[in-house]
């Protein structure tokens, strides 16, 4: 069997890439894809025992159970950042330590499931959202004190890779550990 290199486990799709130059198409295909992130999730994860959640999808890397619940605080943390965007002017946001965030208790003692769940509400609430957006909503801004200034339409772009990056670290382990 050939492992893939450390680079390739760690982005199976491939690094975030934006073009600021957004067609109203792609950006509705990036809804799409918000959209489908929580099922895509939930059939990823489908079978898994807890003994194969708690496995690292890479070397030094996050266990299944880990990205499960790292997706619902990341897509979270998304939300609220689009509804700051879209409601301040150039909102400066929080950052956190997603890393910190992983090791937190709660990451082992919460079933997938209760992430998977908030998941399914919160892209049913988020999509809803992303349609009624306007070119004008889209261009919004606000400040990330990690990635500068940025905009509504990065923030879409951004989560419409980042859940299929997730899902790609679980679906790949899969893959290789021919689960």
């Amino acid at each position: 069997m050939n492992t893939p290199n450390l680079t390739a486990l760690q982005y199976p799709i491939g690094k975030f890439s934006f073009d600021e130059n957004i067609s109203s198409e792609k950006r509705k295909s990036f809804i799409v894809e918000i959209e489908a992130a929580p099922i895509k999730l939930r059939e990823a994860v489908k079978g898994l025992t807890e003994k194969q959640l708690d496995i690292q999808y890479r070397p030094e890397g996050w266990t299944v159970r880990q990205v499960v619940h790292h997706v619902a605080d990341s897509h979270i943390n998304a939300y609220v950042r689009m509804k700051l965007a879209l409601t301040q002017e150039e909102p400066t946001i929080c950052a956190y330590e997603e890393k910190d965030w992983a090791k937190l208790e709660d990451v082992f003692h919460t079933p997938i499931e209760v992430s998977l769940d908030l998941l399914d509400s919160l892209h049913k609430r988020w999509t809803i959202l992303l349609k009624s957006l306007t070119e004008a909503d889209c261009k919004r801004k606000l400040n990330h004190p990690e990635s500068g200034i940025k905009t509504v339409d990065w923030l879409i772009a951004l989560y419409a890779w980042h859940g299929k990056h997730h899902t790609a670290h679980i679906t790949s382990l899969k893959e290789r550990k021919g689960w």
